[in-house]
């Protein structure tokens, strides 16, 4: 089965290429089979990374960026493949 989690955070004003930067900087315990990162107006950052596992399994995720970066806190979501 192949799940993606996703992961959005949006960026305190003008501060995008900052959260973009962190972003990049981190590393999950275990290597996704795929991970993207993109950007959207407004200084929004999206991950979306894809891995072979159960919808419930226990998967590592990106954590919360420190409150001084971002406007409210990460949104999460989980999906599986159809």
């Amino acid at each position: 089965m192949s799940v993606a989690l996703m992961w959005e955070a949006r960026a305190v004003e003008g501060r995008g290429e900052e959260l973009l930067a962190w972003v990049k900087a981190q590393v999950l315990a275990r290597a996704p089979e795929r991970r993207e990162t993109l950007r959207a107006p407004r200084d929004r950052v999206l991950v979306i990374t894809w891995w072979d596992a159960d919808y419930d399994a226990v998967l590592p995720e990106l954590p919360e960026p420190g409150a001084e970066l971002v406007t409210r806190a990460v949104h999460r979501w989980r999906f599986e493949a159809v």
